[in-house]
This record gives structure tokens, sequence and C-alpha cells, in this order.
């Protein structure tokens, strides 16, 4: 009998423990039971909120190759469905080189920084990505020397560059120009991509992104300075800073019609071209408080 007794008592001893431990509230009431002062305290294994956790409580931090440069992305999570990222870019690059009788240096300088706010429709995935291009420093610029005797065309109409002459204190072209792609500013950027830099496993992602940044129609400025001359024998020469010169009036009057048809072929631009394939790494930040 007292067997009997025994085995009972076991079982039921038993029953009770898998109920404790199938029932959250109640194994939530005996943990708090357990914690001095009674506050409340659920058990480990036990979610709360999203996998997120709070507003800025994980950090990514990426590189990119981008038609804007090279850059670096900085991303935190806001939400689920949102992050706000901060990225830079950065790009230089000089040549120098001949053509037509022009000995000309080129340089092409592209630095940026953007904060846009990504939106995940699905959470992961796919996403679109309004934001701002604050800072936009994208911009060409050369100058050349025109050989005496270099044949050029404004407009449709063709002039020369001057021989030095002592004489007359006559000395070949110089051009200075630059094409300035940062009219608007700030300037608003749309793009679309796939892949959360935030990832809800891992760390690693390898983000995507393709859109434009509306910049504002391309500025065209050039400068001319030295001696132009209205035909190859040189008997119609001007000094093109010289504003009373037949020739150098016709000349300026040829560039500025020259830079109309210029800002029409390039207002394309006006809309410039974002693609971007990276790389990031997230971790969690310290301290961050989760809910």
């Amino acid at each position: 009998m007292q067997s009997k007794i025994s085995i009972l008592t076991v079982a039921l001893c038993f029953t009770a423990s898998l109920a404790v431990a199938q029932s959250p509230s109640l194994s939530s009431h005996l943990a708090s039971d357990n914690n001095e002062g009674g506050s409340y305290r659920p058990v480990s294994g036990v979610q709360q909120g999203s996998v997120y956790g709070g507003p800025f409580s994980r950090i990514a931090i990426g590189g990119s190759f981008n038609t804007l440069g090279p850059g670096i992305q900085i991303t935190t999570n806001l939400a689920d469905h949102f992050n706000l990222r901060a990225t830079g870019n950065a790009f230089r690059y000089s040549t120098t080189f001949n053509t037509n009788g022009f000995n000309a240096d080129a340089k092409l300088s592209m630095t940026n920084a953007s904060l846009a706010a990504d939106i995940y429709p699905f959470r992961r995935g796919f996403r679109v990505s309004p934001g701002l291009m604050l800072l936009n420093n994208n911009r060409v610029s050369a100058n050349a020397v025109a050989a005496g005797g270099t044949s050029f065309t404004f407009n449709d109409t063709t002039y020369y560059s001057a021989n030095a002459n002592a004489a007359t204190g006559a000395t070949p072209m110089t051009v200075n120009g630059g094409l300035g792609l940062n009219t608007t500013r700030p300037a608003f950027t749309l793009t679309t991509g796939w892949g959360n830099t935030i990832p809800r496993n891992g760390h690693l992602s390898f983000p995507f992104e393709a859109g434009v940044a509306f910049v504002g129609a391309p500025s065209v400025n050039v400068m001319l300075t030295g001696w132009a001359c209205q035909d190859e024998a040189q008997t119609e020469c001007g000094n093109l800073q010289d504003t009373t010169n037949g020739t150098a009036q016709q000349v300026q009057t040829s560039l500025a019609a020259q830079i109309t048809k210029w800002k029409s072929d390039l207002n394309p631009l006006q809309t410039y071209p974002i693609l971007s394939f990276g790389v990031a790494y997230s971790f969690p930040v310290r301290g961050a408080q989760t809910h």
C-alpha cells in the first residue's frame, strides 16, 4: 500500500512540473517570486518585442563601389521596416593628354555625402530609399593651351590660335573650363535595391542599389585667354580679353552660343545615375535598450 502511495506522489509531482514548464505566465510568476524585491523578471528564452531590439540598437559599417565614387556607409536600425543610412563618397582622377593641337590637363573630382531612409516593405530583401545629397562637389575641370595655328570651332565657326609674336604681344590661346554636377543643393535622391545591411540573421550583407540623384542642370563655364584669329593666315587677330576688339567679340559670341548647345546636350545629367554594389558588417550597440 505504501509503495502505491509513493508511486502516485511521484506521478503527481512530475505532472505538476510539466504544467509549470509549459505555462509562460506561471513560469514568469515563479521567476518573479525568486527575485528579491518581488519585481517582474521574465525567464530566459522568452523573447520580448522585435528581433531587432529598440531603435539604434544595431549598427552596420560597410563600403561600396558607386557611380558617385568609392564610398563608406554607416547604417542604424529605426524599426523592423526602417533603417537610417549615411553615405560618403570620394574619388579624384587627373590626366594629361594632347588632342588636335591642344595640350590639356583634366581633373575629375567626386566628393559627396548623403543621408537616406531605407524602407523595407517586407522587412528584408527589397527596399526603397528616399534621401538627400547634403554635400555635392562633383565636377570636371580642365585647362588647355592651343599651339599657335591650331584650329578650333565654336558654334560651327572655325577660328585659329595665334602664333606668339613679340611685336604685337600675341600669345597662343589658352582655355579653362569646368563642368559642375551640383546645381541643386541639397539634391533629392531616390534609389531602390536589395539587401538589408542589418540582417535578421548573421552579420554580413551584400547590398545593391540603383537610382538617381536630382542634381539639377549641369553648369558649364569656359574662359578664354590669349589671342585668336579669324583666318589661318592670321591677318585678323585679337586679344580675347579686349572687349573692344572685333575678333575677340566674335569669338566670345560664338563661345556663348556653343556653351548653350553643350548645356542642352548635357541636360540628361540633371538626373545623375546611381549604381552601387557593397558589403557591410553589422553588430549590436553596447548598452542599447531593447523592448
